[in-house]
């Protein structure tokens, strides 16, 4: 699946999960490096950088962002691959107590 097409789905799937949340997606143009999606919860929020596969190659600063915005509240790399496992963290790190469940990966 096209990294595109995959941020599109994750999108869906994220705003589907948690009704009200802004998905907001980054400008990529605007500060190179920052994530491409921005969840905001509540008073909480994460950021995902969509790749295609687990292989896929990082760009300048992804790595100085990811770390930046971990230490201040949530951000992962996603892919088909990990998106289980970045799901069930970014809904923990949002604190939701009633648990939405993530449509499995097809």
């Amino acid at each position: 699946m096209q990294e595109r097409r995959y941020q599109a789905r994750l999108i869906r799937l994220i705003k589907k999960a948690y009704p009200g949340a802004l998905v907001l997606k980054n400008d990529p143009n605007y500060i190179q490096g920052i994530p491409d999606i921005l969840v905001l919860y509540g008073n909480r929020w994460g950021a995902l950088e969509v790749k295609q596969s687990l292989r896929a190659k990082r760009r300048p600063n992804q790595d100085y962002y990811i770390d930046l915005m971990s230490q201040m509240s949530f951000a992962a790399y996603i892919c088909p691959e990990n998106e289980d496992e970045v799901l069930d963290a970014l809904q923990s790190a949002l604190r939701i107590n009633r648990a939405p469940r993530f449509p499995k990966s097809k």
